[in-house]
C-alpha cells in the first residue's frame, strides 16, 4: 500500500474542511460510549480503550465540554446501547472490503450496507468470509509539528515502543506495530508527551490490487459512501494506494 498513510493524511486534512466534522464527532461519541460500557468505566485513568478514545476525539478537535458530556451521558442509565457489528463484501474489480460498524439498530445497519454494495456494483458477502485478507494493527498518526525531539532520537523511541513500521509525509508520521503492542506504543507515546492526531487498530490488507486511476477512484467513492453512514465507524479494502493515485488526489485537494 505504497501511499497508504498519505492517502489517509489527505483525508485527515479534507475531513478538517468539510461536513465530514459532524460524522467525525458523531464517531467519536460512539467510541467514548463503546470505550466506557465495554473497556472499564468513566475513569481515563484506569480505562486505555477510554483514553485512547479521548485522544482520538481530540485529533479531531472535538471540544472538551463535549468530550466530558460524552462520558458523562455514556456513564447514565440513559446511555445509548451500542453494538459492534462487522461486514464484508466485494466492490467493483473484486476489491476486498471490511466495515466496521457500531449501531443501535443492527437491522437498519445491515439494511443500509447491502444498499450501498448493491447499488455500486458490489455484493454483501457472509461474516468470516473475507477477514482472512486483513491483518490488524496499530496504527498511529502524528502531526510532524508536534514533534519537538530529535527525529532520529524518536524513532529510536519508537521502535522501543513496539514500532515495527515508520512512514514519514512531510505533515506526518504514521507508525504502525503488531496489534499485541497497540497498548505499549500508546503507553511509549504518553511517556514521551506526544500529543497524537490518531490511534487505533486498523485492519490492513496483506495483499493489494492494482487497478487503473480511474478504476480506484471509483472505489475510494464507494468507500467515501460507506463512510458517510452514521453506523460505519472504519472502511477497510485491498485496493493499492498508488502514487499515481495520490498525486490524482492531491491535484483535487
Amino acid at each position: 500500500m505504497a501511499g497508504h498513510s498519505k492517502w489517509a493524511n489527505i483525508k485527515h486534512r479534507k475531513g478538517a474542511q468539510d461536513k465530514k466534522r459532524a460524522k467525525q464527532f458523531t464517531r467519536a461519541i460512539k467510541e467514548i460510549s463503546v470505550a466506557v460500557k465495554e473497556g472499564g468505566g468513566p475513569d481515563p485513568e484506569a480505562n486505555p480503550a477510554l483514553r485512547n478514545a479521548i485522544s482520538n476525539a481530540k485529533g479531531v478537535n472535538m471540544p472538551k465540554d463535549t468530550i466530558e458530556r460524552a462520558i458523562k451521558k455514556a456513564s447514565g442509565t440513559d446511555a445509548d446501547n451500542y453494538e459492534l457489528v462487522t461486514f464484508e463484501g466485494y466492490g467493483p474489480n473484486g476489491i476486498a472490503f471490511f466495515i466496521e460498524c457500531t449501531t443501535d439498530n443492527t437491522n437498519r445497519t445491515v439494511a443500509s450496507v447491502r444498499s450501498t454494495f448493491s447499488k455500486n456494483d458490489g455484493n454483501l458477502g457472509t461474516n468470516g468470509s473475507l477477514e482472512f485478507l486483513f491483518d490488524k494493527k496499530g496504527v498511529f498518526t502524528i502531526e510532524r509539528e508536534k514533534i519537538e525531539v530529535n527525529l532520529e532520537e524518536f524513532e529510536l523511541e519508537l521502535i522501543e515502543g513496539g514500532a515495527s513500521k515508520i512512514e514519514k509525509e512531510e505533515d506526518f508520521i504514521t507508525i504502525y506495530t503488531e496489534f499485541t503492542d497497540f497498548g505499549l506504543m500508546s503507553s511509549k507515546l504518553e511517556d514521551l508527551e506526544i500529543e497524537v492526531k490518531s490511534s487505533e487498530v486498523q485492519r490492513i490488507p496483506l495483499n493489494t490490487v492494482e487497478l487503473p486511476v480511474e478504476d480506484a477512484k471509483k472505489i475510494l467513492n464507494l468507500a467515501e459512501k460507506f463512510e458517510d453512514d452514521d453506523d460505519v465507524q472504519n472502511v477497510y479494502h485491498n485496493m493499492e494506494i498508488t502514487h499515481e493515485l495520490v498525486a490524482e488526489l492531491e491535484k483535487e485537494d
